[in-house]
């Protein structure tokens, strides 16, 4: 009975350390989750960390590997074509036959059923249209070379300016507490006035309501962060779930100088889609200038071939002794050929020829419009950059304002000659002046960094920032 007894004791001792080992596991691993540090980046090293970690940017980077290899390898249209062949033949009937087998007539004996025979040709075809062809397959090449550099530019524009977004929200969070901290303070003011007799209770539940209005709002935005910072996270190529420590934008009031027509000029030659649609247009012309090579000039073709036969036996014999191979029939020729379908109309060459022009046309036109739409597009974006700086410098004017209504309301409302209604009042217009204000500014930061997506200058060049992350050809 008594071992039996220690038997139950031993056991639950046993569970509850366990239990116990457990309960530390859970609590350490809470612990290193909860303790995980906010990842510090500044601008420059977000958009470095999102170049070599970007999933799409990876693709558009092995899609310009795949280019590159075919221009560096482009020469190898003029390896020629090898073709080598075996045979081994048995024939049916044991008869003296002859027969003809890879351009050559051989007769057997009736002993011999067993034959064996080997052929070899070399042909290789030369047209001009495949110099051109080399010289297309290098511009499309430098077409992934200004595609893989638009796709990084984008990503490094969609980066800076979440970058911005998140440091907008995280401003607008501070001051919504800093407007919390008030409230609350106001509470206590009011608490302590009605304690005193000094304010009604409806003064005190105004405030208490007031506070517990403003909870949903700050939970609200403070959402907002989260998921900006999730889909930052994913530019990064970090887990979602990734916080992060931003560096304040130090110049978001700094406002550039900027000449429109010189601004412009630069959008028309450097804008990357500009660019990109111009690429297409050297290669449109060097398919046109190949297919016309192909259709107007001739071919001409070299070839060699030999067709050697075994003379043995091919199961008693060696094969690789090599007297007992016989030269069949082999020649090398040239041949000088000219296709004339280019020349009939209506064939469906000289329609692919017709078809290219009317795709040459097509792509002017509409690199002319996209031309003009960019002039009129960056026009417009000097035109808002202008009125957004305006704006910011009268909101700056208003912040001042109202902080300063902010303040006379609040000290006429402990000296009692102010109701708390006008300090809500005051308080959020104030709360509302310094958000447009930011607002404001990192518009004025956001369009720099669209404007200079346009012209095809580095980011940071009119803000004044040292933030060249890449090069401009």
């Amino acid at each position: 009975m008594k071992k039996k007894r220690y038997i139950e004791l031993m056991y639950i001792r046993s569970l509850l350390f366990f239990a116990v080992i457990l309960v530390l596991c859970a609590n350490i691993y809470a612990q290193e989750t909860a303790a995980a540090p906010a990842v510090k980046l500044t601008q420059d090293e977000a958009v470095e960390l999102a170049i070599r970690n970007n999933l799409s940017l990876e693709s558009s980077r092995i899609n310009l590997a795949v280019r590159r290899r075919a221009s560096d390898l482009s020469w190898n249209q003029f390896i020629p074509t090898v073709d080598v062949g075996g045979a081994l033949l048995r024939f049916n009937e044991s008869q003296m036959q002859s027969f003809t087998f890879m351009g050559q007539t051989m007769t057997m004996g009736s002993s011999q059923l067993w034959y064996l025979s080997a052929s070899l040709s070399v042909s290789l075809n030369f047209n001009i249209a495949m110099i051109e062809e080399m010289n297309r397959l290098r511009l499309d090449y430098e077409k992934g070379l200004i595609s893989f550099e638009k796709a990084k530019i984008q990503l490094e524009r969609d980066v800076r300016k979440a970058y911005h977004n998140m440091l907008l929200l995280q401003e607008n969070i501070a001051l919504l507490r800093g407007t919390f901290a008030n409230v609350e303070r106001q509470v206590q003011m009011a608490q302590a006035n009605y304690n005193a007799g000094l304010a009604p209770e409806l003064i005190l539940l105004q405030a208490r309501v007031a506070r517990e209005n403003m909870r949903p709002v700050i939970d609200q935005v403070e959402n907002g962060l989260k998921v900006s910072m999730a889909q930052f996270a994913m530019f990064l190529g970090l887990p979602f779930d990734t916080q992060f420590e931003l560096t304040p934008v130090q110049s978001a009031s700094n406002y550039a100088a900027l000449d429109l027509s010189e601004i412009i000029s630069m959008a028309s030659a450097n804008r990357p889609e500009i660019r990109e649609l111009r690429q297409d247009i050297l290669m449109l012309n060097s398919i046109k200038t190949s297919t016309t090579f192909r259709l107007y000039t001739p071919t001409l073709s070299l070839s060699w071939n030999t067709a050697p036969s075994f003379s043995g036996d091919p199961w008693a014999d060696p094969w690789f002794d090599f007297s007992r191979w016989r030269e069949g029939q082999g020649m090398f020729r040239i041949t000088l050929g000219f296709r004339l379908n280019g020349l009939i109309p209506f064939t469906s060459e000289n329609t692919a020829l017709k078809n290219l022009n009317d795709q040459l046309a097509t792509a002017n036109m509409g690199l002319a419009q996209l031309i003009n739409g960019t002039q009129i597009e960056v026009y417009n974006t000097v035109l808002s950059l202008e009125r957004t700086r305006l704006n910011a410098q009268a909101q700056a004017q208003t912040v001042s304002l109202a902080e300063q209504a902010y303040r006379l309301t609040e000290q006429a409302y402990r000296a009692g000659l102010q109701d708390y209604f006008q300090v809500q009042n005051a308080e959020q217009s104030l709360h509302q002046a310094r958000v447009q204000l930011l607002e404001q500014q990192f518009n004025y930061l956001n369009g720099l960094i669209d404007l200079e997506y346009s012209i095809g200058v580095p980011f940071g060049t009119l803000s004044g920032n040292s933030a060249a992350t890449r090069s401009v050809e």
